[in-house]
């Protein structure tokens, strides 16, 4: 039986979404391609009329992932009232925390990239947009605004990777709520 063009494109997206979840969720190399093509109920050797490898799935994968995130983060940047510390509370959020499957790649994608030695260049692309959304919600006043950004975003995703690996949920509270705390300081430390 021969499937449209339409259902093939349907399947590829149907694969780049569940990888981009299982990916971020429980790493590239814990994600193996038969427990995920059988997870939509595909055969593993399927796999190979959507994707030459699974690096140009995990490619794919984080493209996805980024370009939700970029709209998730734009919407939460545009807002009025100190889009800046919204971002702060929302990224270092018990949501957040406790939904690696729908939110931000860098905290399990970019380490393990990094420790497997592919880095990519999806994942610069990733931070130096957060890294310019972060100087944009800081006071033009700063004089350093390029090395706060940079902590500020390392603070992020550190906090989110060290939360979500501690085992006492009041001390990965702790984590979340000082991290909040100190960088919506920052921000306003650097507004006087």
């Amino acid at each position: 039986m021969r499937y449209s063009e339409d259902h093939k494109a349907q399947t590829h997206q149907r694969i780049i979404n569940e990888a981009s979840a299982r990916f971020r969720r429980d790493g590239i190399g814990a994600t193996g391609l038969q427990p995920l093509m059988k997870a939509l109920g595909l055969t593993h050797g399927g796999f190979y009329a959507h994707f030459k490898s699974k690096d140009d799935l995990v490619e794919k994968s984080l493209r996805q992932a980024v370009d939700t995130l970029a709209t998730h983060c734009d919407g939460l940047f545009g807002q009025a009232d100190e889009p800046l510390a919204g971002f702060i509370d929302h990224y270092l959020s018990a949501a957040h925390r406790a939904s690696p499957a729908q939110g931000c790649p860098l905290p399990t994608m970019s380490a393990e990239l990094g420790q497997r030695g592919q880095a990519s260049a999806i994942t610069d692309e990733v931070i130096n947009n957060r890294l310019r959304a972060i100087e944009k919600g800081l006071p033009d006043t700063q004089a350093q605004i390029s090395e706060l950004s940079t902590v500020m975003l390392s603070a992020l995703v550190g906090a989110i990777v060290l939360s979500r690996s501690a085992l006492d949920p009041a001390l990965s509270d702790r984590i979340l709520d000082d991290t909040r705390e100190w960088l919506k300081q920052q921000t306003k430390d650097q507004s006087r």
